[in-house]
């Protein structure tokens, strides 16, 4: 099933903070409810979270007690505020959310603006699947047959309304027969790789191995890794990229050891109007992420410590071979190739 849609009225996700243990859909009549869904990591991946906050706005066109298109409007964007802030990194969220704003704001008649922005958020869910499946396209080409790829946290039917981006990429090598291995980066501090990716592989009968983060860089040096594949929760306009913290120093070991990097991403995850990462705002999580976890049932790190938890880094394009979209590959110098991928863009 997808992992967020609209059912009876009401958001629908799965509650990917129980995976693998637990599979379990969660239902949410409240875009406040959207909101801190996201910001609590029940539904994460920059595509998921972007058609959650769709559909969040959907809601918010419902729960409005406006009486005329200017007040109804006024708590669109009211709720658009709420959504936005939930996760700042992701461009997806703010994305979607500034999307069914237009949509919203091109209706004359306040009493169709409900129905023409559930409308408008079923089509952004619809076409993320589209798109995931062209991106798979797309970036399978570069895997041969007999590949190990490594991969970092989790890009697949999780991450995105269905199917993946990096994942996908690997699930499309995988149904056109190339026989193709995992190496899954655990990826601390909430286990995304363990928890999501390794349950997702499992679900799909793709070979893999789980290793520790920290392992990657010596299956790089012995020549056990044939291509880096990740996902992006941003892209600047001169390649830098976003992602899951512990991306950058995967970038740069594969680098030193020749190995490709190839971020993949739709063409919603690019944003033109930052010229390099230094613009993209990183999201600082909660210290528990980290000091939470325990160790033989005893808490890791000393009562009192000072814990710094940016949830994502920025890798430089220096350190990027090619960045993999739905309407193709993009190589250097990438302040005109992903303005040639963006625009293609339907």
């Amino acid at each position: 099933m997808r992992s967020v849609e609209w059912h009876n009225g009401k958001v629908r996700m799965i509650d990917q903070r129980l995976l693998p243990a637990e599979f379990r859909l969660v239902e949410y009549e409240d875009y406040r409810e959207v909101a801190q869904a996201i910001r609590t990591m029940v539904i994460r991946g920059a595509p998921a979270i972007g058609a959650a906050a769709a559909f969040g706005m959907a809601l918010a066109a419902r729960e409005s007690s406006a009486r005329d298109r200017a007040g109804l409007l006024a708590d669109l964007r009211a709720a658009a505020e709420v959504l936005r802030a939930a996760r700042p990194t992701a461009v997806n969220l703010s994305w979607a959310v500034a999307r069914l704003l237009r949509r919203a704001e091109a209706e004359s008649d306040p009493s169709a603006i409900p129905d023409a922005l559930l409308a408008e958020a079923q089509a952004l869910a619809d076409e993320d699947v589209e798109v995931n499946r062209r991106l798979g396209e797309h970036g399978a080409a570069l895997i041969r047959d007999g590949a190990t790829i490594l991969h970092h946290c989790n890009t697949g039917a999780l991450a995105t309304v269905d199917y993946g981006t990096a994942l996908g990429v690997i699930r499309t090598a995988h149904e056109q027969g190339k026989r193709v291995h995992v190496l899954v980066d655990e990826t601390r501090p909430r286990f995304q790789g363990a928890r999501l990716t390794a349950w997702e592989l499992q679900q799909l009968g793709i070979p893999f191995t789980l290793i520790a983060d920290n392992a990657a860089g010596h299956f790089m040096r012995t020549g056990q890794v044939d291509l880096v594949l990740v996902g992006a929760d941003r892209v600047a306009a001169n390649g830098d990229v976003a992602n899951k913290i512990g991306t950058y120093k995967l970038a740069v070991v594969a680098q030193a050891n020749g190995i490709p990097f190839y971020p993949c991403v739709p063409t919603s995850t690019i944003d033109l109007s930052l010229p390099t990462g230094d613009d993209i705002p990183i999201e600082e999580r909660p210290a528990d992420e980290i000091i939470g976890v325990t160790y033989q049932g005893r808490p890791i790190a000393p009562e009192g410590v000072r814990v710094a938890n940016p949830a994502f880094d920025v890798t430089p394009h220096a350190f990027v071979t090619g960045i993999v979209t739905e309407n193709g590959i993009a190589y250097p110098p990438f302040e005109v190739s992903l303005k040639s991928v963006f625009h293609l863009q339907s």
